[in-house]
């Protein structure tokens, strides 16, 4: 369709380039939440979606190397991908999640299922499950039939690790069909691959004049051979020929082939390409659709020929004597094809065709006229869905005039399958076009910035500047970086021998029992995983420090810190760090080290700037007790020893010292909670046992969480001044709450009216009757946790628990925030329920603690 469109004039060109400068101040986030608007779903763009899978697919077969037996093979299957690390899990073990382990495609010894046999090598099960079954042979049998396996391309070769649309590169050949002649193809090279939006060349032409925009799953794209297999013609478009003698287009198309051979497009590239289905329109048969030429209105089309079962051709009605028609091939699924009468039953406009004398159009008068029937409805078949778009919606969308353009766009009405936008940023007024929901020139929010792709914003300049993270100046000289006792920890090797083993890590630990400093929330450390990777350093470092970011208490803050983290000696690479709080988003460029050998200075530094245990994220595992002895430390000491008394400056403007003094009670405050405005999930959640001081942020509220919120959502106060976030639990196993489990199911606490009499609550001044437990709330089951919360007033609260599978250590992490968001609790009932855990919470800390 686009090779319909009229060129852009000169001027309308250089009017658009001025408005593309604005683009460098466009942010999405801050565009919508200062206009109210709503973001189309990303579910709601399918080809998005498709092209953004992994070619590793879940439940994929592969073989890999065992590492506790050198040597030695076993099938292991793919539980999910992120990029290109993959989780794994030998066979064999089921659905135990325990031995689950990450590898990097590109690093890891990978093979597909069948290779051993091949290669005359070993498989043996992991030592751990050897004894499990007593046939292994039989049991690969069964595990393996049906299943299927990692293609041995994405394993092995130049295409290893690779997504499908990453599998397209500059100078990919494939064959583009005809838009007027289905058994036409010519061949052309991919000049540009914009996140599976190809832009295409005819092979034999050098400029960009008659380029085609296609996104890479449209079925006018095959791969190079399949005209000839298929005894199609492969032949430049009519529009073309006369550029070029036959001899010229030949001797293009055959350099073109040897090019191929030399650097094959895979045929993976296909596999997600749509099979069509037959059709059953006519000749001579009349429907409506949108304009091909001008996709801003819909006009009355004919049916003039029939190709085949899938293919048929539609013709604009124009009843001018000098017509000259404007034709296109089409199938029973393209986009913008609708029966006759369906604007009239939905309020649409039609066009009149050229020519026609009538000032009313009536659909019964011109099929009587011209001596035609209408296409029945079962021609249409009704597969399409609404895809979740509505109006006044936000996405990007390409310019139907300028289709090199994509602009920001808004859904104006939704009409069945099709919707009406308004495209923003134009240098003059463009009517509405109109797309349907099947349309692939239309993206979610966030793509071009994602895909790096220059985006039209509006032409209204934004007021709101996005709030960026600037550099502090250093408020004290860097402390030296001490050695790391190892012999407390487990050390892990990084293979650092080989030119890509340089730029690759093994894995980091997120050592949970560290201490966490007073920047980071020590429930949400908690939620981590325990180790990310392993992978190349950058990416894994990345993700470690997104996680440290989201897991603050001030997450701009930590932005800033991260900042003057450098080293001259490093070998660094830029990456761009997000941070989210309060609705406002904060953007900073964060130098990370490439190469394996610096990561262990790196994370330690990080860790001190951070102020926080240098053990907390690491390449080395903490096993048993830190070598820093961090866990029995107060805050205030701590970061006295590591802090060497720096202050922490506030993010905008004014200080407060941190200065080395006695830890002091918080003053009561005259209410236990206070209801603000809610907050999404990317805002941090204070838990019980928060490790800030009230002296640091008590006139810092709008620019700090406050020390004592957890407080604030405590029903009875501690008595002991002991800061909670450094006191080691025993045997706490960090994992996320949801999935915490225990597989005892012994007895639970009771409650005793008789028991010792807790202190007033800051409140009310009722006294009530203190919990005392039986078991160390940490080994209770997701059973045992909703017995108790059976035995509570928040009884009908207890299937929540056996839903969302909150064990005893789950239950100690949950704070007044976190049920609110996460259970989906109103304020009142939420209270009733925190004060019940904070019960059980104090009791934990009187009776085990300790």
């Amino acid at each position: 369709m686009h090779t319909l469109y009229s060129k852009p004039s000169t001027v309308s060109c250089l009017c658009h380039a001025d408005s593309m400068e604005e683009e460098a101040d466009f942010n999405w986030e801050e565009y919508l939440e200062e206009t109210g608007a709503t973001a189309a779903p990303h579910t709601a763009f399918k080809h998005v979606d498709i092209s953004l899978q992994s070619s590793f697919q879940p439940g994929m077969k592969l073989e890999v190397a065992n590492k506790s037996s050198p040597d030695t093979y076993w099938v292991a299957t793919i539980v999910t991908t992120c990029g290109q690390l993959l989780l794994l899990r030998f066979s064999g073990y089921g659905d135990d999640r325990k031995a689950d382990f990450w590898c990097d495609v590109m690093t890891a010894e990978l093979h597909p299922v069948g290779w051993c046999s091949q290669n005359n090598k070993t498989l043996q099960p992991p030592e751990a499950i050897k004894e499990k079954y007593s046939d292994w042979t039989d049991f690969l049998i069964q595990d393996l039939t049906g299943s299927r396996t990692a293609p041995a391309n994405l394993l092995e070769g130049p295409l290893r690790g690779k997504n499908t649309v990453d599998l397209i590169v500059e100078g990919s050949v494939m064959e583009v069909r005809d838009l007027t002649d289905p058994s036409l193809y010519w061949a052309a090279h991919v000049a540009q691959n914009i996140g599976g939006r190809l832009r295409l060349r005819h092979v034999g032409l050098q400029d960009d004049a008659h380029d085609t925009w296609l996104f890479y799953l449209d079925v006018r794209l095959r791969p190079l051979g399949w005209a000839q297999e298929n005894r199609l013609s492969l032949e430049p478009p009519a529009e073309l020929r006369g550029l070029k003698s036959a001899l010229e287009w030949q001797e293009a198309l055959e350099a073109a082939r040897s090019e191929a051979q030399q650097n094959p497009l895979p045929l993976e590239v296909f596999k997600d390409h749509a099979d069509l289905t037959k059709h059953s329109f006519r000749t001579g048969m009349k429907l409506e659709m949108v304009s091909p030429s001008e996709p801003f209105h819909i006009c009355p089309v004919s049916v003039t020929q029939v190709y085949d079962e899938h293919y048929f051709q539609v013709t604009v009605d124009d009843l001018t004597p000098e017509a000259t028609p404007l034709s296109l091939v089409c199938h029973s699924e393209s986009p913008g094809i609708l029966p006759v009468q369906w604007c009239l039953k939905n309020g649409i406009g039609l066009e009149r065709p050229r020519g026609y004398l009538s000032q009313d159009f009536d659909w019964a008068d011109y099929l009587k006229q011209s001596g035609t029937e209408t296409a029945p409805d079962a021609c249409f078949p009704d597969a399409w869905q609404s895809r979740g778009f509505a109006k006044d919606m936000w996405l990007e969308a390409v310019n139907p005039v300028r289709p090199t353009e994509v602009c920001v766009a808004q859904i104006t009405q939704v009409r069945g399958r099709l919707l009406w936008l308004r495209l923003e940023g134009l240098p003059r007024s463009v009517p509405e076009c109109i797309v349907d929901v099947e349309s692939m020139d239309i993206f979610p929010v966030g793509w071009c910035e994602t895909n790096a792709y220059l985006l039209t914003p509006p032409l209204k300049p934004q007021q709101k500047k996005i709030a960026v993270v600037q550099p502090e100046k250093q408020l004290a000289p860097p402390q030296p970086v001490e050695t790391i006792p190892l012999n407390l920890c487990e050390p892990v090797a990084m293979d650092t021998g080989s030119a890509n083993g340089r730029y690759c890590c093994s894995r980091i630990y997120v050592n949970h029992r560290c201490f966490s400093g007073p920047y980071l929330n020590k429930g949400r450390i908690a939620e981590l995983p325990q180790d990310v990777g392993p992978g190349k350093c950058t990416l894994v470092l990345k993700e470690v420090l997104s996680m440290l970011i989201n897991a603050a208490y001030k997450p701009g803050r930590v932005l800033r810190e991260l900042q003057d983290v450098e080293d001259q000696h490093w070998d660094c690479h830029e990456e761009t760090l997000k941070a989210k709080y309060k609705g406002k988003t904060y953007r900073s460029s964060i130098r990370i080290v490439r190469l394996a050998e610096q990561i262990p200075d790196f994370c330690r530094k990080v860790c001190v700037k951070l102020q926080c245990c240098p053990n907390l994220f690491s390449p080395v595992q903490v096993t048993d007790q830190c070598p820093e002895n961090c866990s029995v430390q107060t805050k205030t000491k701590y970061t006295y020893y590591y802090g060497k008394k720096k202050k922490l400056s506030k993010p905008f403007g004014g200080e407060e010292s941190l200065e080395a003094k006695p830890t002091r009670r918080r003053k009561k405050r005259k209410a236990i909670f206070v209801q603000k405005k809610r907050r999404s999930s990317a805002v941090d959640y204070t838990p019980a046992g928060s490790p800030q001081d009230s002296d640091e942020v008590e006139d810092e509220d709008d620019l700090m969480l406050q020390s004592g919120s957890e407080e604030g959502t405590s029903s009875e106060p501690r008595e002991d001044h002991t800061d909670t976030s450094s006191v080691e639990v025993a045997n706490s196993r960090p994992r996320r709450a949801v999935t915490l489990r225990r597989a005892t199911h012994t007895g639970i606490a009771s409650s005793s009216r008789e028991g010792e009499q807790l202190p007033p609550t800051q409140e009310t001044g009722d006294t009530e009757c203190q919990l005392v437990l039986e078991r160390n709330p940490l080994e209770w089951s997701v059973d045992d946790v909703v017995t108790f919360i059976t035995s509570t007033d928040c009884a009908a609260l207890a299937k929540i628990f056996q839903e969302q599978d909150i064990d005893g250590q789950a239950l100690l992490l949950l704070t007044l925030p976190t049920v609110q968001e996460c259970m989906e609790l109103k304020l009142g009932p939420a209270i009733k329920l925190c004060h019940q855990i904070e019960r059980v919470k104090v009791a934990f800390y009187a009776q085990y603690a300790n």
